[in-house]
């Protein structure tokens, strides 16, 4: 079963858009985290501008679902435009779910991050499909 959330992506504001989410949905944060909480990467260093820009962020509405979102960081800006700044998020149940439909929904799209194990303990890919539309698939991986 894939279950989907909407993944918001902000220029440098993240924080401020979710603290008014919070406040008008009447949550809390369910996670957040900043760049600067990441492993370090030798492959990708972090940009001193980056620290305190948010990684990641959710809050859990009444429904069940999620809105989850991240400041891009300073190398993925050129990727960022308003109104096309959001992805769908699929959540799958296994690592073959997620290489399926990684691979079908990426076919003639840009990949921006293949599909790879990640510090946070999941398999997690994403992409921007033929027709525009961002894509998150993400699979939980069973420690």
């Amino acid at each position: 079963m894939v279950k989907s959330n909407v993944y918001l992506n902000f220029k440098g504001n993240c924080e401020e858009a979710f603290n008014f989410y919070k406040c008008v949905f009447d949550v809390e944060f369910e996670y957040i985290s900043r760049f600067k909480d990441m492993p370090p990467m030798e492959e990708h260093p972090l940009a001193p501008e980056d620290a305190e820009k948010i990684m990641h962020v959710s809050i859990r509405l009444g429904d069940g679902t999620s809105i989850m979102g991240s400041d891009v960081g300073s190398k993925w800006e050129e990727y960022h435009q308003a109104g096309t700044n959001f992805h769908i998020s699929l959540q799958t149940d296994s690592r073959e779910e997620t290489e399926k439909l990684f691979n079908a929904l990426s076919e003639g799209g840009q990949v921006m991050m293949p599909l790879g194990d990640t510090f946070w303990g999941a398999y997690f890919g994403m992409f921007t499909d033929k027709f525009g539309i961002g894509w998150m698939v993400n699979y939980e991986q069973q420690q």
